[in-house]
């Protein structure tokens, strides 16, 4: 969400980050603030569920306005309510249709519209799906793809099974890259550190998006990145970002919010330094309390300090 965002943003300038994914619908009846607004400081990008090439180009005519950097259509959630409202994941299956989406989408945006997807899913054979897959999309106009490599199961497993079943392939993902050498290629699922990224950078991809790591331990995966990846200064540092925070979070109070609503994704800044787990124990026991302010911060902040 923005909140985490507006903390991630303050590990690394260049990384673009991505929003929680929206659906088209919600874009175009809900609350667009709260749905669509964001600091604007970095890279963002929007990330749409949708299968209706009407409401698709709606969401994105809307989305111009707010100054995203990318707007990415979701092609890899395997959750049951995403595939009831016949997106995500289950596009996969329909290529013809996402190349009808994101031409209808392309037509209404100001920037590069993109595609995250899977290398297939139930019995599809990836070899053979995916190649059609993209050559189907890059034939409407698509020209970045973030490609997660795992195939995902939309029968049988919950979306938290999907995240480690069944197994990776990223050499198949490498192997598009060598076969799609006009589209921008990145890759996703199960890269836990900086390092992995590099390595799989250095086979020829574009891009490397990482997930839950880059959630749970984000000063692991973000602090030296500007540095090693986007070759911008030096590696940042963890108290800094703390307490860089401390305005932010001030600001955020200042306007009603709740200090959870920040803190909560900050548990994993300190991740394996000394102090990690009474920074985690204070604003996890105290951080939704009534009142919970900057003086809880910064006694989890002395604990490490």
């Amino acid at each position: 969400d923005r909140n985490c965002r507006l903390f991630h943003r303050q590990i690394s300038r260049n990384a673009l980050l991505y929003t929680e994914m929206v659906t088209a619908p919600a874009v175009i009846h809900g609350e667009q603030e709260r749905l669509l607004g964001h600091a604007g400081d970095g890279p963002v990008a929007l990330q749409l569920g949708g299968s209706n090439p009407a409401e698709l180009r709606a969401a994105t005519r809307i989305a111009a306005g707010w100054g995203y950097d990318e707007i990415n259509l979701n092609c890899g959630c395997p959750s049951d309510r995403v595939q009831s409202g016949a997106f995500g994941a289950v596009l996969m299956k329909t290529p013809n249709l996402v190349a009808e989406c994101v031409a209808e989408m392309i037509a209404e945006s100001p920037v590069e519209v993109t595609v995250k997807c899977r290398i297939g899913v139930d019995d599809q054979e990836p070899a053979e799906i995916l190649p059609r897959f993209l050559e189907t999309i890059r034939g409407a106009g698509v020209r970045r793809v973030i490609i997660h490599a795992r195939k995902a199961w939309l029968q049988g497993l919950n979306p938290r099974q999907n995240r480690d079943i069944p197994p990776l392939d990223y050499p198949l993902v490498v192997a598009m890259k060598r076969a799609f050498p006009d589209l921008h290629i990145s890759i996703n699922g199960g890269i836990g550190s900086l390092a992995e990224a590099q390595a799989l950078l250095a086979q020829g991809l574009d891009g490397v998006m990482i997930g839950r790591a880059a959630y749970y331990e984000p000063f692991n995966i973000l602090g030296a990145a500007d540095a090693l990846i986007f070759d911008d200064g030096p590696p940042n540092d963890a108290f800094a970002v703390a307490r860089a925070m401390r305005p932010l979070i001030a600001a955020h109070l200042e306007a009603g919010g709740r200090l959870h609503q920040i803190t909560r994704h900050m548990l994993g800044l300190f991740h394996g330094r000394p102090g990690a787990r009474g920074w985690r124990r204070v604003l996890s026991e105290g951080g939704t309390a009534e009142g919970a302010g900057l003086g809880l911060y910064d006694a989890a902040l002395a604990e490490v300090g």
